[in-house]
């Protein structure tokens, strides 16, 4: 259906035709002809979606994801592994040497016991089943320069099995700590601790009565080892791969891990010193997911619906109506185009019912990969962003995901493929995927100013159904498009 009106504008008047909100510009402009009248429609447009499913996604994300459930919607058993480097502070520094009162019989340095923490903030499933999994020293460092995927297994070529490995059994819920101290939130964040306090023998045939006895050797022989992340991993610690072995029922988010040394010094008096190295944003981390295929898939093939399932498992792909919206509009300007993406409510209520996910990027189909290992930022051109609307059924918007204005998405496909057909003719045939978009979880980053500043995936446990799909039994997407043209009385 489509609606018109006109807007006459005075001579001293300005008029501001405008479509904004929190992610888009102000459109339009100021008029001061009174013989001009600006003509708006608007026109709503059908758009057809259906699931996309994925087998890997890159795997480059500050949390990592440990454990293994079974999906309450498929049955489909889902394993999260991650790999943790350790970066030190620019010009680290240990208390002089000859200061460490912790030594062995021979006066040599030595650790009195060293661990690594790995803290979460948040999980899923059952925070007191029983896990099982092994940290395994990692033979090398995996470089930055890299690309790193989610069905990538780090064991593979990184782990020679002459390194460090440490089982561990552990519940989410560490019942070695009191109640108290756990509901203390100011003091204590949930964690799993591996101690490393058995003898370990490095890579040359050198054996330390624990790791952190080797660490503080490594320093005392060479500083320049601990100057910068960069040497410590590379000649110090390349890292550890953390894979599940056993157990069901939980899925922790790891935020921080980190390698802990202790020691005794003399400063006047005898102190405990701590030495702590960080996984942070500076040094890589990567997530390894073990995923059904199939019983992805047979979700996927569900046609009365489409998915958005994480980590690593269906996204949800539309084709976006571009000729239609500019046929017959070639000089108009597109002023909005607004795409609702409504969300069918899980029927599995359960205590273990996965999270829909919160937040959505919009990107063309053929820059699925390319957008992530390019880093790239949203720029509401080619890329945009929606929140999930359900925190409050007063929203008109309730349950839905809303793309405010992809006009630009709709602009750059139509000129691209205007500009493709007038050098080579056959350009439709080689780019099938011209007008499809893809819609995908993923997890932002903001700054202080609320801009993103990172896009990853969402690597977390979430699920939700869209309406959509080639059977879609509920009212059909909608591009609800405004155009606006100047029309001249003398006919210019």
């Amino acid at each position: 259906m489509k609606f018109k009106f006109f807007a006459i504008v005075a001579i001293v008047s300005a008029v501001t035709f405008s479509a904004c909100d929190e992610t888009t510009d102000t459109i339009g402009s100021s008029l001061t002809d009174n013989m001009d009248m600006l003509e708006v429609n608007t026109d709503t447009f059908n758009v057809t979606s259906k699931s996309f499913v994925v087998d890997k996604v890159l795997a480059r994300n500050t949390t990592g994801y440990l454990g293994k459930i079974r999906d309450p919607e498929t049955g489909n058993y889902i394993t999260g592994n991650f790999m943790a480097q350790f970066g030190t502070l620019e010009e680290y520094e240990l208390p002089e040497k000859d200061s460490i009162v912790s030594v062995d019989v021979n006066g040599d340095v030595i650790a009195d016991s060293c661990h690594i923490r790995l803290f979460y903030t948040d999980f899923y499933g059952d925070s007191l089943a029983t896990m099982n999994m092994t940290a395994y020293e990692m033979s090398k460092p995996m470089e930055e320069n890299q690309k790193y995927y989610s069905n990538f297994n780090p064991k593979s070529d990184y782990v020679d099995g002459n390194g460090m490995q440490i089982n561990k059994t552990y519940s989410l819920t560490d019942l070695s700590v009191s109640d108290a101290d756990r509901a203390d939130e100011s003091s204590y964040t949930p964690n799993i601790k591996i101690n490393l306090n058995k003898p370990y023998t490095d890579k040359d045939g050198n054996t330390y009565n624990n790791f952190g006895t080797y660490i503080m050797r490594k320093y005392y022989e060479n500083p320049d080892y601990f100057r910068n992340s960069y040497n410590f991993i590379h000649n110090v610690c390349p890292g550890f791969y953390f894979e599940m072995n056993d157990g069901l029922g939980s899925m922790a988010y790891i935020s921080v891990s980190q390698l802990n040394i202790y020691f005794r010094y003399k400063n006047d008096s005898t102190y405990v010193g701590t030495s702590t190295f960080a996984g942070t944003e500076e040094v890589l981390q990567t997530t390894n997911i073990v995923n059904d295929g199939d019983a992805i898939a047979n979700l996927a093939n569900d046609n009365t619906c489409t998915y958005l399932k994480t980590p690593s498992g269906i996204f949800t792909e539309l084709q976006l109506p571009v000729e239609e919206v500019r046929r017959g509009h070639e000089n108009d300007t597109l002023n909005t185009a607004k795409l609702v993406l409504t969300r069918i409510n899980n029927n599995n209520h359960g205590e273990y019912a996965l999270d829909v996910p919160t937040t959505l990027l919009m990107i063309p189909k053929d820059s699925l990969d390319s957008f992530f290992e390019n880093e790239d930022i949203v720029d509401y051109q080619k890329s945009f962003i929606a929140t999930y609307d359900g925190a409050s059924s007063s929203s008109s918007n309730y349950n839905t995901y809303t793309f405010n204005n992809i006009s630009g998405m709709i602009s750059y496909m139509y000129n691209a493929k205007t500009a493709g057909l007038a050098d080579n003719p056959n350009w439709l045939n080689e780019h099938p995927d011209w007008d499809k978009v893809i819609v995908i979880p993923v997890t932002v980053t903001t700054n202080s100013s609320s801009q993103i500043v990172k896009v990853v995936h969402d690597m977390s446990l979430t699920s939700t159904k869209l309406v959509g799909g080639s059977n879609n039994p509920n009212a059909p997407i909608t591009l609800s498009v405004v155009y606006s043209k100047f029309n001249h009385e003398d006919g210019r």
